[in-house]
């Protein structure tokens, strides 16, 4: 899958059949449902790649504090370009 099949996905309603949890949160994130995605970053706290994926929502929530805490329990600077930018960064480390 490419990151524009991805992009297209969203406009289906439920993510893509086989993707990984990781993906299938920023695809809930991208149709506005931050709980969902939110949810499955929680459920594996302690894993790199979910702790990053949580260091991205709570920036996105405006909790800069918080996403500090998960960028640094993940390993990984703190992003400084836009949530957009991130968002595809993630996807595309991920497809």
């Amino acid at each position: 899958m490419t990151i524009d099949e991805f992009r297209a996905s969203l406009t289906q309603a439920q993510p893509p059949a086989g993707v990984s949890p990781l993906l299938e949160a920023l695809w809930y994130d991208a149709n506005g449902d931050w709980e969902a995605s939110h949810n499955i970053a929680q459920a594996r706290e302690g894993e790199k790649n979910h702790d990053r994926l949580h260091a991205y929502l709570h920036r996105k929530e405006g909790d800069e504090w918080n996403a500090g805490y998960w960028y640094r329990r993940a390993k990984a600077p703190v992003f400084t370009g836009s949530l957009d930018d991130e968002w595809k960064a993630l996807v595309t480390q991920w497809l």
